[in-house]
Formats: structure tokens, sequence, C-alpha cells
């Protein structure tokens, strides 16, 4: 594998006006994952080496390459993390509320809680602690304040999706299409009045809790929307099934949108002239990989091919600088004599796989961003275009600037 670029963290003031959560966020999954780097978005920071210079634009396989060794980890810390994170933000809240975890954990059993503790903030047992959360404290805002504690980081590469998606619009279709992998909350979608309805529907837990749960999600989805779009969604309005609570207006200052009670359902609308809002942080050529990341564990959910979704998903996560086979049996625990014959027993072999991968991030590429043949070609690992194109030709019948073309027309 060549040589992993350095990067230079660099006072994000001077160069994108970022609100610090952003910044904060990116270094936080940084930490998070022991890796000798600290990233941010593209166009905060400095990127040193030969690798990079002719394209210092596209951060992408820095973090990829720092982060290739924890890949195979993904599937699991992505709930592990964002779950740890709510828990752990919780026994915040509570602690400065005078509550000790002993006290929340003592009587959420008492009332039916059932993980050991030292787990995490899912399923039924995250509505008992919940609510026995506001009990203990006595303060009704708690669901509130515990939703605006938990950032886009703790979503892992779903997270850095959203980070890298174009506008609202498409945001909430990769919510829809990939959320249910990182949280256990369903949302819908209806067209209304030429705009969009985000529906919540909750099917566990008593009404009280589920009061509660609305006001941290719509809370927590306020409060990663703040961090990916720039000023108030004009028009937006959250409608509740729930009656108006004493503490409507902290509720309704915290959204900053317009709040209506006692409706059918819970459901934000958002008027059509909002769903083109950019992404401050949007980028196309990342949001493919971060984009096919995610299609990757959506298709793990369920994949009988379990060992060439993994592969595939390290292959996809190391782009711009392929991890070989050696490197890949060794990031997935095996010798590489067990993965080619794993994959043999699955019909494919690691080339296969890998020539896959790459034509996949190839056409997407040419058709989601503006990046030239060269460009892509490098990206690819490619040492010359003209053998990427010879490639694709191979893999698809048409040179990648047919290939381009027809999917414009």
């Amino acid at each position: 594998m060549k040589a992993a670029p350095f990067v230079s963290q660099t006072s994000h003031k001077q160069y994108l006006d970022l609100p610090d959560i952003c910044v904060d966020e990116w270094i936080s999954f940084a930490t998070f994952h022991d890796s000798a780097f600290k990233f941010l978005p593209g166009s905060i920071i400095v990127i040193i080496g030969a690798r990079m210079e002719s394209y210092s634009a596209t951060i992408r396989s820095v973090f990829l390459c720092a982060n290739y060794s924890h890949g195979h980890q993904e599937r699991q810390m992505r709930v592990n993390r964002l779950q740890h994170d709510l828990l752990k933000q919780l026994l915040y809240e509570l602690e400065k509320a005078g509550v000790t975890p002993d006290q929340l954990f003592s009587r959420a059993r008492l009332r039916g809680y059932s993980a050991s503790g030292e787990g995490a903030f899912a399923g039924v047992d995250s509505l008992v602690l919940l609510e026995t959360a506001v009990q203990l404290t006595g303060d009704p805002c708690l669901a509130i304040r515990f939703g605006q504690g938990v950032g886009i980081a703790s979503y892992g590469v779903f997270g850095f999706a959203l980070m890298s998606c174009a506008n609202l619009r498409e945001s909430i279709s990769l919510m829809l299409r990939y959320g249910k992998v990182w949280f256990e909350t369903n949302w819908e979608l209806h067209d209304y009045d030429g705009g969009l309805l985000l529906r919540l529907e909750l099917a566990q837990g008593t009404p009280v809790q589920q009061s509660l749960a609305t006001e941290l999600c719509f809370s927590q989805l306020s409060f990663i929307g703040s961090s990916l779009y720039r000023g108030r969604l004009e028009g937006a309005e959250l409608r509740l099934n729930s009656p108006r609570p004493p503490h409507s207006a902290y509720f309704d200052a915290t959204l900053k949108a317009a709040v209506k009670y006692d409706c059918e359902h819970s459901e934000l609308f958002l008027p059509a002239q909002v769903l083109d809002m950019p992404v401050r942080t949007a980028s196309p050529s990342e949001h493919v990989v971060y984009h096919q990341q995610c299609e990757e564990m959506l298709r793990g959910l369920d994949s009988v091919e379990k060992t060439t979704a993994a592969v595939r998903q390290l292959l996809i996560q190391s782009a711009g600088e392929f991890l070989d086979i050696a490197q890949v049996a060794d990031s997935l625990h095996v010798s590489e004599r067990t993965l080619r014959r794993r994959l043999e027993a699955e019909s494919t072999s690691f080339r296969t796989t890998f020539e896959e991968v790459r034509d996949l991030l190839a056409r997407e590429y040419l058709a989601e961003t503006e990046l030239t043949v060269a460009e892509i070609a490098h990206l690819l690992d490619y040492s010359e275009t003209v053998n990427f194109r010879r490639a694709f030709v191979r893999w698809n019948g048409v040179t990648p600037s047919e290939h381009r073309q027809q999917q414009v027309a």
C-alpha cells in the first residue's frame, strides 16, 4: 500500500464559516477511532504528501486510509457508538441534576429495566430509562435537552454520508433508506401540499414513554439538522399527536419551528422551498463512497454471502488507497488462504470483488460528480488513465466518457 499522506489540522475559522459543532464532531470521531490522524472537512485541513497534492480537495482517502484497520468493526460499532453515546449523554444530564447512575438503574429495574447498566440506550429499556430519568430529576424538559447533546459523529459512516449530501431532500432520502441500520425508530415520508411530511411512528412503550421519545427524536433531528444547514427552515412545522405540555415554550424555542399539538400524527412538515437547501459540508465525491458504505451495511443485514460483503465494505472504505488481499485478510482476522477459500465458497474471488468495487465506484463518480476521467482514475488507484479506460470498457462495453453522456441523456 502507498504511504499514507500526513494531515495537519488548521484553524477552521481561517478557511470556512462552519459552526464549532461540525469541527468538534469530526475531531471527536477521529479520536474515538484511535487514529493517528485528525481530520476535518476538505476545505479546512491542509494535506501534505505527493499522493494528494494533485487532488488536495478530497480528504476521503485520508480518512479511509487512517481508519481502514477499524473497518471490519463498523457494523458492530455503528450501533454500539450511537447507543453508548446516548446513554453517556443521559447520565451526564442526570449528573448535572445530582442523580447518580446507581439511582437511575436501581429505580429503572423496579420498572422492568433488564439491561446490565453498562449496556446501551436501546429498545424498550431506553424508554424505561428515559421515563425514570425524568421522574428522578423532576425535569419535564430533560428529553429535549438530551436530544441536543448527541452529535452527528455518533452515527459513524451514516453521519458522514449525511454531511456529504447535496441538500435537505437528499439527506431525507438517505435517512429513510439507511436509518434502520443505525437506529430503531420508524420514519415514514408522505407527500403533502407540495412538500413532504416526515412522520415518526412509535410502536412500543406507554403513552407517557412515547411522548418523551417523540420529544427526544425531534430534538435530536433538529440538533443534527442545525449542523448541516444554514439558518431556519422557513415554513417548517412540527405537528405532535399529544396535548400541549407545560414546557411547550421551551420545546418551541429549542426546535426553532412552529409547533402544533393534538394532531393526528407526530410529524415534521417541510415545504417545497426548503427541500433544496444545501448542506454546508456537501461533497459529491465523498458522498459517493459514504453512500456506498451505507449501501453495503444495509445489504449486510440480510446477506448470506457474509465474507464477500465484508470484503466489499473494506475495499469501499479504503478507496483511493485500496487494501490488498493480505491487508483485507488481516482486517478480518483470518489468513489469506482462509479468505480465498471463503470467497471461493461464495462463488467469487478477491480479484473479482475488487474489480466489482472499482467498477461500482467508477460509475458512481461518473454519474454523481463532475470529476474528470483522469481524476477518477487517480481515485481508483490507476497509475495511468489509459489503463482505467481499458478496464472500464471491459466492464461496461463503453468508455467512461460515453457512459457519462448516456447518464446525462
